[in-house]
């Protein structure tokens, strides 16, 4: 069922909450369509195709500002209602198919993902300006991490299960069979984010675990890449189809205004919201969900500064490497990751002197790059203005190529400043989105114990060290573990690996909720919630949580984690 009219085909039609909906019985045609994959410009809303509102935008090429077909149009708050509505409809079937059920579907995710070959490719080059190897490894981070769901759905551990048996004749009260599981919340929005078309959009682990958890789910596409978000969202539609499942199981709205996203947060169906994007996006959003009649979850993963500190042991040793690694780290992706770090600090010596000239002579030789939308270009230009106007801010390096901004790009730009500058213009704390990063040479270890006391909450910070570092900068190692969610040791912050330990959060404003992650399998905790069962039959229990362990999963039973029976 298809809300486009094909000139050809006359059967039968209806409205659906304003959407003029096509009902066609011709399979084959069908099938050509999603064959072709022709961008539409329209809403995906469950299984049909939907443009009420009149508003469009466009996409365009960064790198020639040139606008690309076709116009997308604008969702307006009814349909927002009615792809919330399917969804709500879709879950209580999607949440009863069992964990096989659901990782099939992932798996089938992935396999439309690769289905839609190189035009998937060329397409989110043309709207961001990423490089083709880029978005290849990207491509193949999401298909992975989509199997990696499937992989924890079947293995089944992750619904922590948690029984304790009765003890009828216990005194001075008998004690009831309690037994608990993670259970699905309903349905998610999900914002897609602008830095990683592939892999932290439609098809990202926000949705991939949502989905896994058993949750239908809405995306709100983002408008700097609209034809990708359409072409992902018809592969997981196709998902849908092959897997037998209701409709309402995945949407995707196209807007690039505010209303959308407003809308989608306050809806009473919505159960949660997963966001990546900028601090006052996100806080906007957290707002809203918060000022609801029932306020829901909005898991906000809104970036930060990253701080690196470089320890003497580590400059003595290994400044140069430090320096070439440093700045590769603030010019990867043109510095567009919520990773990029932002801010070095060490402490003053002729190794930190060393490191500096060799990260100065890096930044010269690092070319720029197109960035992904003129809106971040010009955010971060004049975030280049203000570290400009702060004073005792100086440029340390810059790439010796000047930035083209007809192809909006844009250059590595490293400023250097004493410590104390941060203390006395907290401003520098703040993010600058891309190949930017300042350089703070500090006096004394107290010095930079109190750079890291007054930090916001960050993603990730960085200590480059000896072991003899570590130990005489214990204080700095425990005022770090209070403010970060990552902390690494002789790396850097950028490259994320999508695995079972990793933890990509941090302390508020880093996020909304530094307790969970948006990466790695623990991300699927965002979607569920515990759920209780007292006294209830063996046979009319979950499966995770009878007295005979058909899934063998790892459960709780009276106090023991065991796979084994309940006896």
């Amino acid at each position: 069922m298809f809300a486009r009219r094909f000139d050809c085909l006359e059967e039968g039609e209806r409205f659906v909450s304003g959407v003029l909906i096509y009902h066609f019985s011709v399979p084959d045609l069908c099938a050509k369509v999603c064959l072709n994959m022709q961008l539409t410009g329209k809403h995906l809303i469950g299984d049909t195709l939907g443009a009420v509102g009149q508003e469009t935008f466009q996409a365009s090429n960064p790198s020639t500002q040139v606008a690309l077909e076709p116009a997308f149009h604008e969702a307006t708050v009814a349909e927002a209602g009615m792809a919330l509505r399917l969804a709500q409809e879709a879950f209580d079937p999607f949440r009863s198919k069992s964990p096989e059920e659901r990782a099939q579907f992932l798996e089938a995710i992935a396999d439309e993902i690769m289905a839609l070959g190189d035009p998937l490719l060329e397409r989110a080059h043309l709207e961001t300006g990423l490089p083709m190897a880029r978005l290849t490894g990207e491509r193949g981070r999401a298909v992975n991490q989509a199997k990696l769901f499937a992989q924890v759905i079947r293995e089944g551990s992750w619904v922590d299960a948690r029984i304790d048996q009765a003890i009828p004749d216990r005194q001075p009260l008998p004690k009831p069979d309690v037994r608990r599981m993670l259970a699905p919340i309903g349905p998610v929005v999900v914002f897609g984010a602008s830095n990683f078309p592939l892999a932290i959009s439609v098809v990202g682990s926000d949705t991939v675990s949502a989905l896994g958890a058993g949750c239908p789910v809405v995306v709100k596409g983002h408008p700097g890449h609209p034809g990708v978000c359409e072409m992902l969202g018809r592969a997981v539609q196709n998902a849908v189809k092959k897997c037998g499942l209701p409709p309402g199981v995945f949407s995707m709205l196209q807007g690039a205004g505010h209303e959308l996203g407003v809308a989608l947060v306050q809806h009473p169906l919505t159960q949660a919201v997963a966001f990546t994007g900028s601090l006052r996006g996100g806080r906007a959003l957290f707002d809203v969900a918060n000022a609801r009649k029932e306020p829901i979850p909005f898991y906000g993963e809104m970036g930060s500064v990253n701080p690196v500190f470089i320890l003497p042991g580590a400059a003595a040793e290994r400044g140069d490497a430090i320096a070439e690694q440093y700045v590769q780290s603030v010019t990867l992706g043109v510095g567009q990751f919520c990773t990029n770090p932002g801010m070095l600090i060490g402490l003053k010596g002729d190794s930190l002197d060393r490191l500096a000239q060799k990260t100065a002579e890096a930044a010269g030789n690092a070319g720029p790059s197109t960035m992904l939308h003129q809106g971040i270009c010009r955010s971060f230009d004049a975030g280049l203005e203000k570290l400009r106007s702060i004073p005792g801010v100086q440029t340390l390096g810059s790439s010796t190529t000047a930035s083209d901004s007809s192809k909006t790009q844009a250059a590595c730009h490293i400023f250097e400043a004493d410590l104390s500058t941060l203390f006395a213009h907290p401003e520098l704390k703040e993010e600058n989105f891309g190949p930017s990063s300042v350089f703070l040479k500090g006096d004394s270890a107290e010095q930079l114990e109190q750079a890291a006391e007054g930090l916001e909450g960050q993603l990730t910070a960085t200590i480059h060290g000896t072991e003899e570092d570590l130990q005489n900068h214990a204080r700095l190692v425990q005022i770090l573990q209070r403010k970060v969610g990552r902390l690494i040791f002789n790396g850097f912050p950028t490259g994320i690996e999508v695995c079972p330990s990793m933890h990509h959060g941090g302390p508020y404003p880093s996020t909304t909720h530094s307790h969970f992650t948006s990466i790695g399998t623990a991300s699927i905790t965002r979607f569920v919630r515990p759920l209780c069962f007292q006294g209830f039959p063996d046979a009319a229990l979950p499966a995770e949580l009878r007295n005979r362990n058909e899934r063998g999963i790892l459960r709780m039973v009276d106090g023991k984690y065991t796979t084994d029976d309940v006896k």
